[in-house]
């Protein structure tokens, strides 16, 4: 049974994977707030600290595909599970958006949800090659639009504090 209270099927794999699944719940859903069924991890914890926390969950969400890449994730399920930890890097990493966002987003859980899918119906066959460029591309725009924003507002503050002197 996961985190989220599905039934799979026990296959070699799934054994092999145990400290996957182990490992996306600690860092996506380990902890419930009191009173509700919310539930979170370490990784948006991990994301107040700055730049640190950030690069050490995308850290362990890259050694979590590694795993399943070994135990027999396509190219295509490899490619899609980066796009989902990419997102959670990318928009993870502003401030206090990224924050909301890492609380609701948990690409670790749905990278495991996404390998159980592969191996209870064979979904997600081919490369990914097409899905990897894709998703590299998009990703390039939005850095793109995010440094942007991020010189619009460092040269506002920077206008607004030349104003005080």
């Amino acid at each position: 049974m996961t985190a989220s209270g599905t039934h799979y099927t026990r296959t070699p794999q799934s054994e092999k994977l145990k400290w996957v699944n182990h490992m996306a719940t600690l860092m996506d859903n380990q902890f419930r707030f009191p009173g509700t069924k919310f539930r979170f991890g370490l990784d948006p914890i991990l994301g107040f600290l700055p730049v640190v926390g950030d690069m050490a969950s995308f850290g362990m969400s890259a050694i979590l595909i590694m795993t399943m890449a070994r135990h027999g994730a396509s190219g295509k399920l490899v490619a899609l599970m980066l796009v989902n930890v990419a997102l959670d890097a990318i928009i993870g990493s502003i401030p206090i958006l990224g924050n909301l966002f890492d609380f609701a987003f948990k690409a670790n859980e749905r990278n495991v949800n996404m390998l159980r899918k592969h191996y209870e119906q064979g979904a997600y066959q081919g490369s990914g090659k097409g899905i990897f460029i894709g998703a590299l591309l998009g990703i390039l725009a939005l850095f793109i639009l995010l440094a942007w924003i991020l010189w619009q507002l460092g040269s506002w503050i920077y206008i607004q504090l030349a104003g005080l002197f």
